[in-house]
């Protein structure tokens, strides 16, 4: 099995997997508006041989089954104030 990885021209770090190239029959149009011009990145092979940086082989494997696509957003960012503020809450030991 293969997929074909696109990158957001709207939103940096999200990427859509899909089935085949230049086939987006299966991804929702609300989600194809709110992702942009979906922009070629590479087709990957899904057997294992190459390593996902931020998703799950199986997990990728599984939705494009199902829903005909796999959609990656980036982690949320780290608020670092409320992080100190935390830290400043524990007590010492």
């Amino acid at each position: 099995m293969f997929c074909v990885i696109y990158r957001s021209s709207k939103q940096d770090q999200t990427y859509l997997f899909v089935e085949r190239r230049e086939d987006f029959t299966r991804v929702p149009a609300d989600l194809m508006a709110h992702f942009g011009k979906p922009l070629f990145s590479m087709i990957l092979p899904l057997d294992g041989s190459k390593k996902l940086v931020s998703a799950d082989i199986g997990k990728v494997k599984e939705l494009l089954k199902e829903q005909g696509f796999y959609l990656q957003v980036p982690p949320p960012v780290e608020n670092l104030l409320t992080q100190h503020h935390l830290a400043e809450k524990k007590p010492d030991h």
